[in-house]
C-alpha cells in the first residue's frame, strides 16, 4: 500500500485527532496520576486509594463529575499544537525516508519515523504535562494551591522560573521516543493487515488499530511516565539529580511494581481515547484529501 505523505495535512489531521483524544481520555488520566502519585501509607495506615475504581469513586463522591476533568485546561489547549507537532514529526520522518513520493515503509522506518516525532512534542509536552499532573493531584478536601492552568503557570515561574515549569522534559523525552515509536508502528501495523484489497478500510479496523496503538504506547511508556509524574509533582529540591534520583528512590522504597502503578486506569483509557485520536485523524485527513486532492 503506497502512500503520498503530506506533512501539512498531517499537522492539520493530528490536532484533530488530539482534541478527540483528551475529551475521551482524560477522566482515566486523572485517575492514573492520582494512583501514580498518591503518598506511601505509614505502618497500620490505609492507602488513600486501594485501587483504580476505588479512586474513581472517591474522586466523583468528593468531587463530583467535575473532578475526573481537573487539569484538562491545560492538556487541551496544548493538545492540538502538541498532536498536531507529533503527526507532522511522524509525516515528516516518513517523508524523509521515501526515495519517491509513493514508497511503501518498512515497519522500521515507520518506527524511526514515530520516534523522531517524540522529540518534536517534548517543548510543548512537558511544561503542559507538569500542569495538568499538578492539577490533577489536587483533591477536593484540600485547599487547593492553584486555582488553574495560569495561576499554575504564574506560581511555577514565580518558585523556580521557566526551569521548574519545564521540569520534567527528560523524563518526558525518556518516555515519548521509544513510546511514539511503538505507537505509530503498531497502527500502521494493524491498519495494513485489516485494509482491503481495494484500499479501504473499514471504521470498525481504524479503531481497533488506533486501539491496538494505545496499548502498545502505554505497555512501553508506563515506566518513563510514572517516573515522570513523580518528578513533576514533587516540591521544588525534592529530586536535584532528576529522573535518576526518582527511580533510584522509587526502587528501595516501593519496588519495581511501582513503575507500573496506574496501569488499570491507562489501559482502560488507552483503547477509547486512541481509537478516538486515529479516527479523528483519519476523519480529517480523508477530509484535507477530498478538499485538497493533488497537495
Amino acid at each position: 500500500m503506497s502512500e503520498n505523505v503530506n506533512p501539512i495535512k498531517y499537522f492539520l489531521s493530528g490536532g484533530f485527532g488530539g482534541v478527540c483524544t483528551i475529551l475521551v481520555g482524560h477522566p482515566l488520566d486523572t485517575i492514573k496520576v492520582r494512583l501514580q502519585t498518591m503518598p506511601i501509607p505509614k505502618p497500620n495506615e490505609k492507602p488513600l486509594y486501594t485501587g483504580t475504581f476505588d479512586c474513581a469513586k472517591q474522586t466523583f463522591t468528593k468531587e463530583g463529575f467535575r473532578g475526573f476533568y481537573k487539569g484538562m485546561g491545560a492538556p487541551l489547549v496544548g493538545v492540538a499544537p502538541i498532536f498536531a507537532m507529533s503527526f507532522l514529526g511522524f509525516g515528516i520522518g516518513k517523508k524523509l525516508q521515501q526515495s519517491e513520493p509513493n514508497q511503501k515503509l518498512s515497519e522500521l522506518q515507520i518506527f524511526y519515523a514515530g520516534a523522531f516525532s517524540g522529540i518534536f512534542t517534548t517543548v510543548i509536552m512537558a511544561p503542559g504535562e507538569r500542569i495538568k499532573c499538578l492539577l490533577q493531584i489536587q483533591h477536593g478536601n484540600a485547599t487547593p494551591k492553584y486555582n488553574g492552568p495560569i495561576d499554575c503557570i504564574k506560581k511555577l515561574y514565580a518558585e523556580g522560573g521557566l526551569r521548574s515549569i519545564f521540569k520534567g522534559s527528560c523524563a518526558t523525552l525518556l518516555r515519548d521516543v521509544p513510546a511514539s515509536g511503538l505507537y505509530f508502528t503498531t497502527y500502521e501495523v494493524v491498519k495494513r493487515s485489516l485494509t482491503k484489497e481495494d484500499g479501504s478500510i473499514s471504521l470498525l479496523s481504524t479503531l481497533t488499530a488506533g486501539a491496538c496503538a494505545g496499548i502498545a504506547n502505554w505497555v512501553i511508556g508506563m515506566p518513563p511516565d510514572v517516573l515522570k509524574s513523580r518528578l513533576q509533582t514533587a516540591p521544588e529540591g525534592t529530586y536535584k539529580r532528576g529522573v535518576r534520583e526518582v527511580f533510584v528512590h522509587l526502587m528501595k522504597t516501593e519496588g519495581p511494581a511501582a513503575l507500573y502503578k496506574g496501569f488499570t486506569p491507562v489501559m482502560l483509557r488507552a483503547v477509547p481515547a486512541n481509537a478516538a485520536c486515529f479516527l479523528g485523524f483519519e476523519a480529517a485527513k480523508n477530509f484535507l484529501d477530498w478538499l485538497a486532492p493533488n497537495y
